[in-house]
């Protein structure tokens, strides 16, 4: 089994690095560089390495861990796609470990072709002469719904509670480029730019408010109704041209103008802390949020929960049928 994460940089001066990787080899202003590393050194990340590790490599290799331990047998790899552990180095060292078959899985539940595409990508690039179960999406797994239900309905409970009034739930997902999730002429017209063409439409912002409904559904037990929750996409890049919205701050202002004095937000595309949540949710949202006068609460993230790795355990078993590809990659000549 191959558990794949994003990857953050170890420190702060792995920054630039790091951000070569996520652009593929694109350098960006020094002006951004030193933005994210503000971000980061907000979330705790240092400047000298020996300290602990950063969340989402933390969660990551635990979330590993729990997931070998749960499976009656089998090894199971983490591999990053921007930072170390690399998928390429994980999978070489699979190979020199004697496997010759991989069941690679990614910890963003929703198909899309920024993220996931590159990830089986860079599986592909590196497994020659090795199987391949690339699983491309579980967006619909219901254990998934029920492990963010869980951390969903004790903090809806508080802020209803403490508002004395119903709050509503802002569920998000990172947003993508408009770009990769158009089709017909306006795809082919990206594909000069370097783009593969598109003739079909990119699931993933669909699997991301599907995944929310099924979380939505699984909290009608304790009251939560249609009229209960909002959804938006966050973490619009700075670069490439417009990104799919609403954006967060968009609808947190028409939440504010319904009335409503608060707000819970639940990133449903994301399984782990890592900077997106631990800034742009926890520092830069919950500003914004104040600017509008509304009181910010957010659901602890899955991390180690048990019903996420009972999830996995669905998935890489097959008990939950998610979207496989499965690929026997040439040996090299």
């Amino acid at each position: 089994m191959l558990l794949l994460a994003h990857g953050t940089p170890d420190v702060l001066g792995d920054m630039a690095e790091y951000l070569s990787k996520v652009t593929g080899g694109r350098a960006l202003p020094d002006a951004v560089v030193e933005e994210l590393q503000h971000r980061y050194a907000q979330i705790g990340l240092g400047e000298t390495p020996g300290g602990e590790p950063p969340p989402l490599t933390k969660w990551t290799i635990a979330q590993g861990r729990l997931l070998e331990e749960a499976l009656a047998d089998g090894k199971v790899y983490v591999g990053m796609r921007n930072w170390h552990p690399l998928i390429a180095d994980v999978i070489a060292q699979m190979r020199a470990d004697g496997v010759t078959r991989i069941k690679a899985v990614c910890l963003a539940p929703q198909n899309s072709r920024t993220s996931v595409g590159l990830y089986r990508r860079a599986v592909l690039g590196a497994a020659t002469g090795m199987e391949v179960e690339f699983v491309s999406g579980w967006a619909e797994s219901p254990v998934l719904a029920q492990a963010f239900a869980e951390k969903l309905w004790p903090v809806w409970a508080e802020a209803c509670a403490e508002s004395g009034q119903r709050v509503p739930v802002l569920f998000t997902a990172h947003s993508v480029p408009c770009r990769t999730i158009m089709t017909g002429d306006a795809a082919v017209q990206g594909s000069k730019k370097g783009m593969t063409p598109q003739t079909s439409p990119d699931t993933y912002p669909v699997e991301a408010k599907r995944t929310a409904r099924m979380v939505a559904d699984r909290m009608a037990a304790v009251g939560f109704g249609d009229g209960d929750w909002y959804f938006s996409f966050q973490s619009q890049g700075v670069s490439g041209g417009p990104w799919i919205g609403p954006t967060v701050e968009e609808t947190l202002k028409a939440i504010k103008d319904e009335g409503y004095a608060g707000v819970v937000m639940q990133p449903v595309g994301f399984l782990c802390d890592h900077v997106e949540i631990l800034y742009d949710i926890d520092i830069a949202f919950r500003e914004v949020a104040s600017e509008f006068g509304l009181k910010l609460w957010r659901a602890e993230s899955l991390n180690d929960s048990p019903a996420l790795i009972r999830a996995l355990v669905d998935v890489v078993s097959g008990e939950y049928k998610a979207t496989v590809d499965e690929v026997t990659v040439p040996a090299e000549v």
